[in-house]
């Protein structure tokens, strides 16, 4: 059978190949899995084609690899959304956090910005992670 360029093949520049980096926990994504599916199609036996129940087993199982990963997608989508509301809603409340020393401190938060996986939170000239946020008070009136 001829050598196929596996999915994690990455080419150098000299032409030779180079192994990507597989992904944590040994995860094959939806487009090693086609690939894979399509060299299993192309090297297959002309005089023993694959059974149409494996066929569609295998399609099957690319639509589900498929819809895993637009749901993950969706998933994280809801999260970043849930932070950012999550963050607004403490402009004009006092937070305690940890700082970078380690020592609590606290403040009003007069805003909220929305860059990177985090929100940061603005505290008096100090931007603060919002994880690091250990309690929120309404403000003394």
């Amino acid at each position: 059978m001829p050598k196929t360029n596996a999915p994690g093949d990455v080419a150098k520049t000299d032409g030779s190949k180079q192994e990507a980096p597989a992904k944590p926990g040994g995860d094959l994504g939806k487009d090693a899995f086609l690939k894979l599916l399509v060299a299993q199609l192309k090297y297959q036996d002309p005089m023993k084609p694959m059974d149409n129940s494996e066929f569609l087993a295998q399609t099957a199982q690319f639509t589900t690899v498929e819809k895993l990963t637009d749901l993950a997608t969706a998933q994280q989508s809801l999260l970043t959304a849930q932070l950012q509301l999550g963050a607004s809603n403490l402009i004009g409340k006092t937070v305690a956090y940890t700082d970078k020393d380690g020592k609590e401190q606290s403040g009003v938060v007069t805003a909220a910005t929305f860059s990177g996986t985090s929100p940061t939170l603005r505290v008096g000239d100090t931007d603060v992670a919002l994880t690091a946020v250990k309690e929120v008070r309404n403000p003394a009136s």
